[in-house]
């Protein structure tokens, strides 16, 4: 079948369910070439997971008339996209310009894929892989989960990120990109706190992000006041992140990108969920779970329900 281009846009979360889908492509089509379109600090995962060999930043000033009606389209941009057998778009196209456009510059066949999911519906993996279907390639169970094995060279990066110590690790991501998901920093507090009393042998990795700077300042200040052994991974690079969240005995956190990430990389992991619907957001691995309250309000989970659900899963390890 020739080379596959398969285009993601959305945030971290939104990219690592869609693995699943990449991995029919891969693993179902072993003859075809499969290459991916998105945003360079997000696709990069797929390089180092092995999923593909090449990527393309989406954040290309000669894409934007590719979304305009009959706008004059770039020559070198119409011929890469006219190189694929198969072009599979996750990008929103209300009006089918961008489909127009690629039909305009020689794209025959595109599949076409809502870049939202039904938060009433199945899995978010499996609502993402469904437009395949019309390549006759179906989702099974044992493959809905999304998977990153990293390269060794990314994970001697991110042991070198962790400073090589010996010492078990406990990965904390205290927040989300929406404040709704978030459960509140003292409790937070309080996990890390009786998590020290427990294994005061591990050291927490805080993971935190550009949105979380101000909110996650004071739970970092505490930290440090009340001498719980702790370093943080700021913006790291995702793939660098990865590979020292999968060197992590656990990892807790909200709804989150971050929280697939760690889920994928095979990281037991504890996942907080307030509004959001779990069924189709939580992560579906038999090492992850999920803690969340009838009310739907994260302010109901206490401290004893997330303590306890970590303490499970270390002990399972």
């Amino acid at each position: 079948m020739g080379k596959i281009l398969v285009i993601r846009g959305g945030a971290i979360g939104d990219f690592i369910l869609t693995l699943p889908a990449i991995r029919l492509l891969v693993e179902d089509l072993p003859q075809a070439e499969v290459e991916i379109m998105g945003y360079e600090s997000i696709i990069a995962l797929a390089q180092a997971g092995g999923y593909t060999k090449q990527t393309r930043s989406i954040e290309y000033g000669a894409l934007a008339p590719f979304f305009a009606k009959g706008a004059p389209l770039d020559d070198g941009l119409s011929a890469y996209f006219a190189s694929f057998s198969v072009v599979v778009s996750y990008l929103y196209d209300p009006d089918h310009h961008f489909r127009d456009n690629l039909q305009r510059a020689g794209v025959e066949t595109l599949i076409e894929c809502s870049h939202r999911v039904d938060h009433q519906g199945a899995p978010a993996a499996e609502q993402l892989a469904r437009p395949l279907e019309e390549l006759a390639l179906l989702l099974d169970e044992s493959r809905r989960s999304p998977q990153l094995i990293l390269d060794d060279s990314t994970q001697a990066l991110g042991d070198a990120h962790l400073e090589e110590e010996a010492r078990p690790w406990i990965a904390l991501h205290p927040g989300s990109g929406s404040p709704y998901k978030n459960w509140p920093l003292v409790r937070w507090l309080d996990v890390a706190e009786r998590l020290h009393e427990s294994h005061p042998e591990a050291r927490l990795l805080i993971s935190t992000g550009e949105a979380e700077d101000e909110p996650v300042a004071d739970f970092l200040e505490a930290l440090q006041r009340k001498g719980l052994p702790h370093r943080r991974a700021n913006r790291w690079p995702l793939p660098v992140l990865g590979a020292a969240l999968s060197r992590c005995a656990l990892y807790l956190g909200h709804d989150s990108g971050i929280s697939h990430l760690a889920a994928a990389v095979g990281t037991p992991t504890i996942t907080l969920f307030g509004p959001t619907m779990s069924p189709v957001w939580a992560p579906t691995h038999a090492h992850a779970r999920v803690i969340e309250h009838p009310s739907g309000l994260l302010s109901e989970i206490t401290a004893h329900e997330v303590i306890e659900a970590a303490e499970g899963l270390l002990g399972s390890r």
